[in-house]
Order: structure tokens, then sequence, then C-alpha cells
């Protein structure tokens, strides 16, 4: 598996790990939304551009 091709899907499958452990376990910390922001566009981008 090549990091740089699946780049887009690693940021996704930690969105949503994060997202259902949030969820699940109710974790949270000061910075948690922005995290999620920010890896939620990362992957959009990434994925968008086939990365």
């Amino acid at each position: 598996m090549k990091l740089s091709k699946n780049l887009g899907m690693l940021c996704l499958s930690a969105w949503l790990i994060l997202g259902g452990l949030q969820t699940l376990f109710n974790l949270s910390f000061s910075g948690m939304g922005n995290l999620m922001a920010i890896l939620a566009i990362a992957a959009g981008v990434l994925i968008f551009l086939g990365k």
C-alpha cells in the first residue's frame, strides 16, 4: 500500500474513527471540532484530487 495513493482514504478513515469514538464514548476535548473539520476538508480535497 502506497501511502501517497491512499492519503485521502486514510484521512477519511481517521475522521470516521474519531467520529465514532466521539459518539460512542462521549469523547471530547477542546480542539475536537477543529480537528474533525480539518480532517474532513483534507480527506475531501485529497479524494477529489485522486491522491
